[in-house]
């Protein structure tokens, strides 16, 4: 009986590198959603803050040589 070796070629090895760092990336991404969404229950709200006054533009005058 021969023994059955696995071959793995630098694109293999690259490859399954990318995929760990990326699935770790991706549980990282929704840890700290739900993380946010989680602790959102608990924060204060605090008041909104009233909106600038716009101000005015300068009228056009139609007298103007």
């Amino acid at each position: 009986m021969e023994p059955h070796l696995a071959y793995l070629d630098a694109g293999s090895g690259s490859l399954i590198v990318q995929a760990v760092v990326a699935g770790t990336a991706g549980v990282v991404v929704a840890a700290k959603l739900y993380w946010r969404r989680l602790t959102s229950v608990f924060r204060r709200k605090t008041p909104a803050e009233p909106a600038a006054p716009v101000a005015e533009q300068p009228k056009a005058t139609a007298d103007r040589d």
